[in-house]
């Protein structure tokens, strides 16, 4: 193999694992610089808000990444969730919430329980039930968006707690505690080691079959959070419109953040460093007015940039 130039190799090992932190610097320099109105409170308060979602569905799919695995269907589950929420907004808010969490917790069996007790491919079980989830939304609502006005929801998607917003706190709580769940017990060892090597896995005890199915179901679980979230937010449930492509930003902020596709590896925290990153991309080119469609490929090199800097630690 041919050797690094000297510079390039004193580069990679100065930044070796700290790869998105420095990206972040940098997007957080340079608009700075020269984005109007950048650096305000306001500003950031906005960048946070609109990256819950995400950052939410994203530290899920960490979870399912780090086993090898892949769940194409947490976008259908926000839309699925947004039904549920309406449909339980006579019994109050603590319904609402149990009904979607509960909504994506179920899917979330369905897909672990496909993948383990049938062996079909993560891939697949997952891309059905993105169909069958989001056409299940569209028979329950009628295809229809219904609005609605609740004090206690529109506290959960616009209210503020000690001056910040209440999902913006909900999620950091979140994040924390799924950082958490990834590297400081057990079940997070056992994903990393499913993830890593099955075969090994399974020789030395490890029950890869449950671990890889509550990975699903708490990736279900938070999509179903996400989608209480946006429904909150918005005052209206969308079956055919929440939570489309958001899987695509998912992965995207966690393999940037670190996460390895292959498995192995749950980098929880950097996942939502990675949401970070590419909201405030996306951000800062809308607001220097540049087309969204230059705006996805800008994306995207960022996307490539930081996961080939990260090559070779995989």
């Amino acid at each position: 193999m041919t050797a690094l130039p000297t510079g390039l190799s004193r580069l990679r090992t100065l930044f070796r694992g700290r790869e998105i932190l420095v990206a972040l610097a940098v997007v957080i320099l340079l608009n700075a610089l020269l984005t109007p109105n950048f650096a305000t409170w306001r500003n950031v308060e906005i960048t946070l808000i609109q990256m819950v979602f995400v950052t939410l569905v994203a530290s899920g799919m960490t979870l399912v990444i780090a086993t090898g695995g892949i769940d194409l269907s947490v976008g259908a589950v926000m839309g699925l969730a947004s039904v549920v929420a309406v449909a339980l907004l006579p019994y109050g808010l603590a319904a609402v919430a149990a009904g979607c969490l509960l909504t994506g917790l179920a899917v979330g069996l369905v897909n672990g329980a496909l993948i383990v007790g049938f062996g079909v491919q993560p891939l697949l079980v997952t891309l059905g039930a993105l169909i069958w989830v989001r056409g299940l939304a569209q028979y329950l609502s009628g295809g229809r968006k219904e609005y609605f006005e609740d004090a206690a929801m529109r506290f959960l998607g616009i209210g503020r707690l000690w001056g910040l917003p209440v999902q913006v706190i909900v999620t950091a709580l979140v994040v924390a505690a799924v950082a958490l769940i990834a590297h400081r017990t057990v079940f997070g060892r056992r994903l990393v080691a499913v993830g890593g090597n099955p075969s090994a896995a399974r020789l030395a005890g490890v029950p890869a079959g449950r671990t890889i199915l509550a990975a699903y179901a708490l990736c279900g679980l938070l999509a179903g959070l996400a989608g209480l979230f946006i429904t909150a937010r918005v005052g209206a449930s969308d079956p055919t419109g929440f939570g489309v492509l958001i899987e695509l930003d998912a992965i995207a902020a966690a393999v940037v953040g670190g996460t390895v596709l292959a498995g192995g590896r749950a980098h929880v925290l950097g996942t939502a460093v990675g949401a970070l990153l590419l909201q405030l991309t996306t951000a800062a080119m809308i607001m220097n007015n540049v087309g969204f469609a230059l705006a996805l490929v800008a994306k995207a090199g960022l996307i490539l940039a930081v996961v080939a800097l990260q090559r070779g630690r995989a």
